[in-house]
């Protein structure tokens, strides 16, 4: 009577123990390449690399608050998400000089041969413009942000540009 007690409460023990690991979901914390904290969520999670992101324009009136995601690899064929937030910060009305805020975006391939992915402009300060864009078989993927007239004739200010993910820093 005892054993089969014993046996009984190791059961029900072994039971619960199991029920517990599986409902909690196992995650890693890594550094992005640009040295934030990044948490990557278990295998059931659609996006396998996610990151968020800041740049602005030389002279901070034009910025960005972005984030990317990543799922599968270059040579198997990955996607990439990028989406955020595009600020125009400049106060000025165009006929004092104001421009408006722009930001674009170039992927490439696994010999860092850059291409045109995604551009987006705002003029509307002070408020922003939301954005994103999906694009597949990426290796790299960077943004620059500027300012630009409202005729887009040219852009001025730029900031550097910000790689927000490389596989080769990633995998």
């Amino acid at each position: 009577m005892i054993k089969q007690l014993a046996a009984g409460f190791l059961a029900v023990a072994t039971t619960g123990a199991l029920a517990l690991s599986l409902s909690a979901p196992a995650q890693a914390t890594t550094t992005s390449s640009a040295g934030r904290a990044t948490t990557t969520a278990a295998a059931h999670d659609y996006w396998d690399f996610s990151d968020t992101w800041n740049a602005s324009s030389r002279n901070y009136q034009a910025k960005v608050e972005g984030w990317i995601k990543v799922r599968g690899q270059y040579d198997e064929g990955n996607t990439i998400k990028v989406g955020g937030k595009l600020y125009d910060l400049d106060n000025r009305t165009s006929d004092e000089g104001g421009l408006c805020a722009y930001v674009k975006f170039q992927t490439s391939d696994d010999e860092h041969n850059w291409s045109y992915a995604y551009d987006e402009a705002y003029c509307g300060y002070p408020g922003y413009k939301r954005f994103s864009f999906r694009q597949h078989d990426v290796y790299a993927v960077r943004a620059k942000v500027c300012q630009r007239d409202e005729s887009a004739t040219y852009t001025r200010k730029c900031g550097p540009w910000t790689y927000l993910y490389d596989e080769g820093d990633n995998s």
